[in-house]
């Protein structure tokens, strides 16, 4: 939206300059056309702020806790690393079995889970930032 607000703003400008001859009058009608630039602009980030915290007060946990919950298990994993760096100082054999068995396990998830683990969650996102622009969610 602010694209095309851009993209109406420089060719209303020059329309002005032609149009009106008397420059105070002129500076007058591009100071109102950037206030509505700005309205415009104020509105839709107070939209999407609006969106924002309705979805992150919602009671239903699928819509306020998807995305936290997918990080929440990222930044596990990234943690897990911790104990793992100790158990290697202490017992490197284990540590190694442990790491190798994590490895095991996660190659012998299909490819297409994976792929369709991927696609859902970025069809999820888009859908959820279409939502918002559109409006549709708040």
């Amino acid at each position: 939206m602010t694209s095309l607000i851009e993209g109406l703003i420089g060719p209303v400008a020059n329309i002005i300059d032609r149009v009106i001859p008397d420059p105070k009058a002129r500076d007058a009608a591009k100071l109102e056309l950037l206030k509505l630039e700005n309205t415009q602009e104020m509105e839709a980030i107070r939209i999407r702020l609006s969106a924002i915290l309705a979805e992150a007060q919602s009671i239903d946990p699928w819509t306020s806790r998807a995305r936290p919950a997918f990080l929440y298990v990222m930044y596990a994993l990234l943690l897990w690393a911790i104990p793992m760096g100790l158990i290697a100082a202490v017992r490197p054999d284990t540590a190694e079995a442990v790491a190798h068995g994590m490895n095991a396990y996660l190659t012998g998830i299909p490819e297409p889970l994976y792929a369709l683990f991927g696609t859902g969650y970025l069809g999820y996102t888009a859908a959820r930032a279409w939502g918002k622009a559109k409006g549709a969610d708040k």
